[in-house]
């Protein structure tokens, strides 16, 4: 990932905050820890403010944690909005929101000074949780900085890069197995000697959010497994399957399995599900209705998800839901950890070209992804689940 165009340059950054709150050059940093006070429970900070899909492949981090040190405090460190898929994780003590939205306005703005006292009240914040250890799971510029704010004398960088390796007291490089979902948190989980295990992402339904979910499907005549979601929108056009390809999988999947296709995503997807749903009556389109909450709990009541490269999708697997993630100009892993997901990647020659597309508009990664494809793949993920396909 590179520079966010939203932050001002690099060298401007660090001259500012260096100023503000001496931060110590490069050849001045020592690893050097504060020593707990017996009996005192050791106390954590994970700084992974997003993305979406990034805070679920890391969502089994607090329990690898807890599982090593059951009497942790544990925190995590998260933009508003998606800091409410981590309420209800039973490992995570406490939610911390960083609106980074709010920072940068406030920079473009000019007001300067106002964006200095945020960052002093949250530094004090912070410091007033006393946390030995933090851990940066993004490795850029600015999680480092949250990461150094904590205060925390041992800060752990996960592949630290942009000068966020001098704000760190050790940086741990990148690993794992790359097909598998999640894997680079999993090798950093055991490089920091927390118990692993298998490392698969999971997440908690919120028991409001159910109530409300459980209320929502009854209003379409709907029961909790009877449905299949469908993800089909991501933040960028070279991840979309194409609509009319969606379109013509909504009554093959329905006349196969019985299931009917329930489509998710935000606001800025309501045109475009709109657009889905109307070639088939029977598609219910909950498309910029639904927080992420309630999109956890209609996930988790389903009985299948198809998706694309989108935090949806990797919710399904993080639920234990027979899924099938349909990849092509990215491939974040292969390997879901579990019998019922799947993933669809031809592996072209071009593939992965994440932001970079070569195919002019074409993407044939995806276009040559056939419905017929994404059924029979669907069909074996229930059959694994132990439903009739």
């Amino acid at each position: 990932m590179g520079h966010n165009s939203a932050f001002p340059p690099y060298p401007a950054v660090v001259d500012v905050f260096s100023a503000c709150f001496r931060v110590p050059q490069p050849d001045a940093l020592r690893r050097v820890y504060r020593v707990r006070s017996p009996g005192r429970m050791m106390r954590v900070l994970i700084v992974r403010s997003s993305a979406i899909g990034d805070v679920v492949f890391a969502s089994a981090l607090p329990g690898a944690i807890r599982r090593r040190h059951p009497d942790a405090h544990i925190a995590w460190l998260v933009e508003p909005g998606i800091h409410e898929l981590l309420l209800s994780d039973p490992d995570i003590d406490e939610v911390i929101p960083w609106s980074k939205a709010e920072w940068v306005r406030l920079w473009k703005s000019g007001q300067r000074l106002e964006l200095w006292r945020r960052v002093r009240q949250l530094r004090r914040e912070l410091h007033a949780r006393r946390f030995d250890l933090a851990l940066d799971l993004q490795g850029l510029l600015k999680s480092g900085f949250l990461t150094w704010l904590s205060g925390a004398p041992r800060r752990v960088g996960l592949g630290s890069k942009e000068g966020s390796q001098w704000l760190m007291s050790e940086v741990i490089p990148r690993g794992g197995e790359s097909a598998r979902i999640g894997s680079e948190y999993q090798y950093l989980a055991r490089q920091m000697g927390f118990d692993a295990g298998d490392f698969l992402p999971t997440l908690t339904v919120a028991p409001a959010a159910d109530a409300a979910v459980l209320g929502t499907l009854s209003a379409h005549g709907l029961a909790p497994g009877a449905y299949a979601v469908f993800a089909p929108f991501t933040t960028r056009p070279q991840k979309h399957w194409f609509e009319d390809a969606w379109q013509a999988l909504a009554p093959l999947l329905i006349e196969a399995t019985g299931l009917t296709p329930v489509i998710l995503g935000g606001p800025a997807d309501t045109e475009a599900a709109a657009r889905i749903a109307a070639a088939d009556p029977r598609i219910v389109n909950l498309a910029g209705k639904t927080r992420l909450p309630e999109a956890v709990a209609v996930i988790a009541h389903s009985a299948l998800l198809i998706g694309v490269d989108t935090g949806l999708t990797h919710m399904g697997t993080a639920l234990a839901r027979p899924t099938v993630a349909i990849f092509g100009s990215t491939c974040p892993y292969t390997d879901t950890g579990r019998p019922t997901g799947s993933v669809i990647w031809l592996g072209m020659e071009c593939s992965p070209c994440r932001r970079r597309p070569t195919c002019g508009g074409k993407f044939t990664c995806l276009r040559d992804i056939t419905p017929a494809m994404v059924l029979e793949r669907a069909r074996a993920m229930l059959a694994a689940g132990g439903a009739a396909p």
